[in-house]
């Protein structure tokens, strides 16, 4: 049983490496990188050695790790930024191609480009408005990354996971990107698939891991055509605004690519925000929320049909929104975890739960941790606010176990 060397690029706090190390004996991380621009203290840095060991680890901007100091692996892993990833031409570059400078694609693609012994597989996550981007060229970003992976060797499978409808207790949307090498039996087998809908449903990791129907009866087909510049420019331009080629789920070879609107098919168990909650004995006082807030609480989250006007201008328009749960339903999964959760200061997002005696409290980092399915305590050290944030950068790291084992068993296998 052989054991997948690991790169794990934008650690943060180790979300992916504990979802790949709760598949028993089948992946080990040999280097890991995270670096928070603009800190002084490297919080989530400083957690992830706390917890796994300074082995390996590396704290600093990628942009400035030589290539050849990071060992051989079998698959990278990362949830990069979402950023622009546009690229320009130039007349100083053989290539012609030049990303633009501090896009975190471009390390990666760096990392590949370079590598002499390419991992065989990539395992990527990003928010599910990638597919969507930018707003005049929907998709263009998508499918400038596609191109640039076909043309360094890799076929790649694609599906936007929302963490709840498969069990786990937060409303988390993300899409989850698997690349597999040419080189690879994986890669052979996506490359020579005869019946894209087929791996789309059934035969891909995906599938597998995270079961579908299909919501179209064929998916939707078309190449992406020129180099990384002439996508930069032209793709998806001259369509319909708001419109964007790629559904929630598909796949690419040979920069061919197969699209397909799904739809999640899972009957298991499924846990609830309040199954995760700490008993009300356990939480500090300074997370009940004051009667006295409450008015302004319940003000944030109703909806809204008012005239405003911008103070610095003095313009005045009609402001609209709708209202929200308040306070959160304990018997439905969480609404998404966001970086603005901690803090007492009375906000529209924020969590707020009612406890059994009729008082409102905010969740607590513990808690914020298991909707992330991570183990208690593990950014214990920080403040509460700091803990926060790093909770709502982080994912759920059901999702990574469940894509892992499949993938490691498949390598196994060898398909």
């Amino acid at each position: 049983m052989a054991t997948l060397k690991v790169a794990e690029l934008f650690a943060g706090v180790g979300g992916f490496r504990l979802g790949l190390e709760r598949v028993p004996g089948r992946y080990e991380v040999v280097w890991s990188n995270q670096w928070e621009p603009a800190r002084k203290k490297q919080d989530a840095s400083d957690i992830y050695v706390a917890r796994f060991g300074a082995t390996g680890h590396n704290n600093q901007d990628i942009a400035t790790v030589e290539v050849e100091t990071i060992p051989d692996h079998d698959l990278l892993v990362g949830g990069f930024p979402c950023q622009d990833y546009s690229v320009a031409r130039t007349l100083n570059r053989s290539d012609g191609l030049a990303g633009k400078k501090g896009v975190l694609w471009w390390q990666i693609h760096r990392i590949l480009q370079e590598k002499k012994h390419k991992p065989g597989y990539l395992f990527l996550e990003n928010v599910d408005r990638l597919l969507q981007s930018p707003a005049k060229q929907r998709g263009r970003d998508f499918a400038v990354m596609l191109a640039s992976l076909a043309d360094l060797g890799y076929a790649v499978e694609w599906r936007v996971i929302n963490a709840a409808d498969y069990g786990m207790p937060q409303r988390r949307r993300r899409i989850f990107f698997l690349g597999f090498h040419r080189s690879t039996p994986l890669g052979q087998a996506l490359l020579a698939h005869k019946h894209p809908e087929e791996w789309i449903l059934e035969d891909g990791i995906f599938a597998e891991a995270f079961p579908v129907t299909s919501a179209l009866p064929l998916p939707h087909a078309f190449g992406i055509k020129g180099d990384l510049a002439d996508i930069t420019e032209t793709f998806n331009a001259g369509a319909t605004r708001g419109t964007s080629p790629f559904a929630n789920a598909g796949l690419m070879a040979d920069r061919q690519v197969h699209t397909l609107r799904v739809q999640p098919a899972y009957q298991g168990p499924r846990t609830m925000l309040g199954h995760i909650l700490q008993p009300d004995g356990e939480v500090p006082a300074e997370y009940f929320v004051d009667a006295a807030q409450h008015a302004r609480w319940a003000y944030l989250k109703g909806g809204k049909h008012e005239t405003r006007t911008n103070k610095a201008s003095g313009f005045t328009y009609h402001y609209s929104e709708g209202a929200m749960a308040f306070p959160d339903p304990l018997d439905k999964p969480a609404r998404t975890i966001i970086t603005a959760e901690g803090g007492p200061t009375p906000s529209r997002f924020k969590h707020v739960v009612r406890t059994a005696d009729g008082r409102l409290r905010r969740l607590t980092p513990l808690e914020l941790e298991r909707l992330n399915m991570f183990p208690d305590d593990h950014t214990a050290g920080l403040s509460p606010a700091r803990r926060a944030f790093l909770m709502g950068n982080a994912l759920v790291t059901g999702i990574v176990e469940r894509t892992g084992a499949v993938l490691a068993r498949r390598v196994e296998a060898g398909r």
